[in-house]
């Protein structure tokens, strides 16, 4: 098993929730009722293009980076309820 780390862009639509697009894995794109909720359904979906790559041997994208093993540094959002 192999993790990824994948860029995604997450904006806020004007009929509430937010939509996520990535420009490390083409197609993703994910909708949800909170920030949270809609990276949950981006890495998903993203688990998902990579795994279809790799049964139909197609080419990871070249953005597409593992995970270092000695670590990496991500910046995560956290819902904090005043």
């Amino acid at each position: 098993m192999s993790e990824y780390l994948i860029t995604i862009t997450v904006e806020p639509l004007e009929e509430g929730g937010y939509l996520a697009t990535s420009s490390t894995v083409h197609g993703l794109i994910a909708e949800g009722r909170t920030v949270a909720e809609t990276i949950e359904i981006a890495q998903d979906v993203a688990r998902r293009l990579i795994e279809s790559c790799l049964e139909h041997g197609d080419p990871l994208p070249p953005t597409l980076r593992p995970v270092a093993e000695q670590g990496d540094t991500l910046q995560i959002a956290v819902t904090v309820s005043p």
